[in-house]
């Protein structure tokens, strides 16, 4: 392996794992996989990285990197060949509008269909324990505690319930159906040759949605389109690539529904998001297409998403801003991004994403206790 080679730490069912693979593949920038158990967790992600995330990428430097967007974003200007992010200021707040949407929105329908249904959640519980735990522990028990914890924290803890399960299945679902109707023009999501955007969905698409065997089965038979562009993106290479981006301005006349999901759904949802964590609540409740959640976890990246969201549009030269204002007030989409203005995440405060800083020491402590730092507020 090459002296440039990245270490990727990385677990082969993780979600956004197979999100920066995908990409790094494509970049064909150099890595080396390493898989995370309990061990490396231990004794090299948390000495490291402070806490334990997947993925983790270690540059040939010495560095450590964790999020794949700030990890993109950092790479995508240390290795430039084959942009993911088209050079027309418009088309490139939207495919990370998308990205973000992709990353964050679907998070929630992927953990329920891994871990709701008991086909998924008893083969991906004894894949996880095989795959994690190093520990002297019968993987029939380690796989119980998986199943568990993952029901505990990110179906039931995370508002799933007989109330909300039909919008958090319909959201898959309606997905499947706008991305197939994208994919029946073009192969990738923009145009002939993939964007941020595409790597966006990938991660919840590929390791959940594509393998799992319930929402893999409704994706085969319900869009084979998106089933081809999974393995598609997996496959391409930019160099294999010779399209160009379209036509300055110009989106697929598909996003539309897509551009009014992120109006409808995501974007309340972080606003409401982040009042709660400016008000200073652990969870909240909120209202969204007509359904109510419950008692959900206030999460501290998610108002750092939408506070970088905001930053993004106020980057646009003018002209761009004037139209990216006016495509996202056609889908309703500008109001629910810019209500009640900025609100701060002091999530990097201090710190330069996607370097890794140490957490303070009672975030240690509770992550020590079986909590993730995905829904643990810090002020």
């Amino acid at each position: 392996m090459r002296d440039d080679a990245y270490d990727l730490y990385r677990a082969d069912i993780s979600y956004f794992s197979g999100k920066l693979e995908a990409y790094l593949q494509y970049k064909r920038i150099p890595f080396r996989r390493v898989d995370v158990d309990s061990r490396v967790a231990r004794k090299v992600l948390a000495p490291n990285a402070g806490i334990v995330k997947m993925p983790t990428l270690k540059t040939p430097e010495g560095q450590w990197l964790q999020d794949s967007t700030p990890i993109i974003d950092w790479l995508e200007e240390r290795h430039p060949e084959g942009q993911v992010v088209p050079p027309d200021p418009e088309q490139a707040f939207l495919v990370r509008l998308l990205e973000d949407y992709a990353d964050e929105w679907l998070w929630r329908p992927a953990l329920h269909y891994r871990w709701s249904f008991q086909p998924d959640a008893g083969l991906l519980g004894g894949r996880a324990a095989r795959e994690m735990v190093r520990e002297r522990v019968p993987n029939w028990l380690a796989a119980r505690y998986v199943i568990a914890r993952q029901r505990r924290l990110y179906v039931r803890g995370d508002g799933v319930d007989r109330h909300t399960r039909a919008h958090v299945e319909g959201i898959y679902l309606d997905t499947l159906r706008r991305l197939d109707e994208v994919l029946a023009r073009q192969p990738f999501l923009l145009c002939e040759r993939p964007s941020l955007a595409d790597f966006g969905f990938f991660g919840s698409m590929f390791r959940h949605f594509s393998l799992d065997p319930t929402p893999a089965r409704i994706m085969r038979d319900t869009a084979p389109r998106v089933f081809s562009w999974v393995g598609r993106l997996w496959a391409t290479r930019y160099d294999e690539t010779k399209a160009d981006w379209p036509t300055a301005g110009s989106v697929p006349e598909a996003w539309g529904p897509i551009l009014d999901d992120v109006a409808t759904g995501y974007l309340p949802y972080l606003h409401a998001n982040a009042v709660a964590f400016a008000e200073g609540r652990r969870r909240f409740s909120w209202e969204v297409q007509g359904v109510r959640y419950r008692r959900t976890p206030v999460v501290q990246y998610r108002v750092w998403c939408r506070e970088r969201l905001q930053q993004h549009v106020e980057a646009l030269p003018d002209e761009a801003r004037a139209r990216v204002q006016a495509r996202l007030e056609a889908h309703g989409a500008w109001a629910p991004l810019f209500r009640d203005g900025s609100i701060p995440s002091h999530l990097h405060d201090g710190a330069a994403p996607p370097l890794c800083s140490r957490p303070p020491p009672a975030a240690r402590r509770r992550l020590g206790r079986g909590t993730t730092t995905w829904n643990l507020p810090r002020r």
